[in-house]
């Protein structure tokens, strides 16, 4: 067997390779050095080229690509949302994507990323609620306790410091898991049995449902003035998570307006409704939360530069490690003009 170019390679990081890379780097640390990317690239958010997802949505789920670059680098994400996957003992959501060089257009690597999709969801709640919570925030209820839990309450232990976490599901059995899970952590955890028991006197209410609906899973009544609401669950057409009345007295933050006026908490409300776009706030350009007394609402759907942050972390991480295989993917003829020929000449 011929020695391979080194054209030809593209390092893959497999599930097993990703979970030793975390472990590695300390699950906590990640997250924060994540997050710092995902804040980087928003601070230059006016250099990405940008659009809304390409969404193929069936009655069972959604698949989507997420593409996106800065000129130098393209990245993309395939990811899918099915709901019902979880009781066939599938996962919710799956995902894998591809960091390119634009020179060239030589892909540099490739990577699963349903760990790394939960990982960044989770660094980039954290990263907004750092602009837009109130001031020594120390209380979070999660309302979902399904696969993203564990990770958004790391997430903001490690950004904003918050370790009292209330936990509700309708499924108790999510909670249970979530509660053995992060209870060794040193969390302090207290599992509710109502959405209500669960936001009393917090300042940030997480919700990370998954069911494809447009259901309330917050009511006016049960937000008061000065919290943050991080509203990661509604994320397509037709799925949303807080009532609309919740909206009407929220400042509302989006990453991609034309993005979430379709899929998030927002495409409950006139399509002209005032939003602020996330990086504004983070580039300096315009203010975050106006008051103590503020509501503020991040109506994140996740968008493609979160994914390419995350592409670019893991690729510099990687450096002088080896929880990546070599992916001979790239055919590399002597001569570039025949290939013909390199398929020939491997038939002997």
């Amino acid at each position: 067997m011929t020695a391979l170019s080194p054209l030809a390679i593209v390092p893959f990081v497999s599930v097993d390779n990703m979970m030793r890379l975390v472990h590695h780097i300390g699950v906590e640390t990640f997250l924060t050095e994540l997050a710092a990317y995902v804040e980087e690239d928003f601070r230059r958010w006016p250099s990405f080229d940008k659009k809304p997802r390409v969404a193929s949505h069936s009655h069972d789920g959604v698949i989507e690509l997420m593409p996106t670059s800065d000129g130098t680098l393209y990245g993309f994400k395939y990811v899918n949302g099915h709901p019902k996957n979880m009781r066939e003992g599938r996962q919710t959501v799956t995902a894998f994507g591809v960091l390119a060089d634009v020179g060239n257009g030589y892909p540099m690597l490739i990577t699963e990323m349903t760990l790394l999709t939960a990982l960044r969801t989770a660094a980039t709640s954290a990263m907004a609620a750092r602009h837009l919570a109130p001031k020594g925030a120390r209380r979070m209820a999660i309302i979902g306790n399904g696969a993203q839990s564990e990770f958004q309450a790391l997430a903001f232990r490690a950004l904003l410091g918050i370790e009292d976490i209330r936990l509700y599901d309708i499924d108790p059995v999510a909670t249970a898991k979530c509660v053995r899970n992060l209870a060794p952590l040193g969390f302090r955890l207290t599992a509710c049995r109502s959405t209500e028991e669960a936001v009393e006197g917090v300042d940030v209410i997480t919700t990370v449902t998954a069911d494809k609906q447009c259901a309330t899973i917050l009511t006016d009544n049960m937000v008061g003035p000065g919290v943050h609401i991080n509203a990661v669950g509604g994320d397509c057409p037709g799925k949303t998570e807080l009532h609309r009345d919740i909206l009407t007295r929220s400042e509302i933050f989006v990453e991609y307006p034309e993005q979430t006026r379709i899929e998030g908490e927002i495409q409950q409300l006139a399509p002209d409704h005032p939003v602020t776009e996330l990086w504004q706030v983070i580039a300096g350009e315009t203010r975050g939360r106006s008051s103590d007394r503020a509501i503020t609402l991040f109506d994140s759907v996740g968008f493609a530069v979160e994914d390419f942050s995350a592409l670019r972390y893991v690729r510099d991480k990687l450096t002088g490690t080896n929880f990546f295989e070599e992916l001979d993917l790239l055919a590399d003829p002597d001569e570039p003009r025949d290939l013909f020929g390199m398929l020939q000449r491997a038939k002997g």
